[in-house]
């Protein structure tokens, strides 16, 4: 079978990440099915940390479809978990699970508001950010032509307006980091190749609220992102693949096909 174009990515976490992947290798009923360079992935790993939750590290290459993890997730896609045995994924519904699983407390602090309203804004703007934020960011990676990376950077900007215009400060909620903000802090913290390479300045497009709140700056200190983080340097051949449009991930299939992220 010929290898896959993406197969051969630097193989483990590194720095920060590495660390913290040690520190998880001890037998858990909850088994994180993980790849160190997902964004997301990395906002399951965020909400591991976030949450005080126990859990073993279980380090994937979803490039090489190997049966154990077709067998958690057919879709061989990171991140998943398996609970005893029982395998789950995708992201949104990851994130909701662990809340679920673990009901709020001091030992497990929440990462959803509270209040039942204030709860549902916060799933409202994670599907804004799902549908209307990261394809962009996709989009605007792979384009090609100046005229559709023009375009791209546009639809980019108008989702992140919106969301950038119900942001409470420090954070989406406020005070609390929840949800919201871990859906979209990864890929903020991978920002730099767009501002190196396709004209992104948030700034100037979206104002100062930007550099408050949603600017790498603010999200680079918390705790949770920069331990699962790995050095900067391994992540550059990786982003250049999407630059050049040359990465065969299924998002980035998606993506330049014109369908629907998985």
């Amino acid at each position: 079978m010929p290898r896959h174009p993406d197969e051969d990515n630097h193989p483990v976490a590194t720095g920060l990440a590495k660390k913290l992947v040690d520190a998880h290798q001890a037998r858990q009923d909850l088994v994180f099915w993980s790849a160190w360079f997902c964004p997301f992935n990395q906002r399951i790993w965020m909400a591991l940390e976030e949450r005080n939750i126990p859990y073993q590290y279980h380090e994937v290459n979803p490039y090489k479809k190997e049966k154990d993890f077709l067998e958690v997730n057919p879709l061989g896609l990171v991140p998943a978990l398996t609970d005893k045995g029982r395998a789950l994924y995708e992201s949104d519904v990851l994130v909701e699970y662990l809340e679920d699983k673990y009901p709020p407390s001091k030992e497990h602090p929440p990462i959803f508001p509270t209040d039942i309203y204030e709860k549902s804004w916060a799933r409202i703007n994670i599907q804004h950010i799902t549908k209307d934020i990261i394809p962009h960011y996709f989009k605007l990676q792979q384009a090609q032509e100046t005229e559709d990376q023009q375009q791209a950077l546009e639809e980019f900007y108008k989702g992140l307006r919106t969301l950038v215009d119900r942001v409470k400060l420090p954070y989406f909620a406020g005070e609390q980091f929840t949800a919201v903000d871990m859906s979209l802090a990864p890929f903020v913290r991978r920002f730099y190749s767009l501002e190196e390479h396709r004209g992104f300045d948030g700034e100037k497009a979206l104002g100062s609220k930007w550099v408050q709140d949603c600017h790498a700056d603010i999200f680079s200190e918390r705790e949770s992102l920069k331990n699962t983080t790995s050095e900067k340097e391994y992540y550059a051949p990786l982003l250049e693949r999407y630059l050049k449009d040359e990465a065969q991930s299924e998002v980035a299939k998606a993506t330049r096909s014109g369908k629907k992220l998985p």
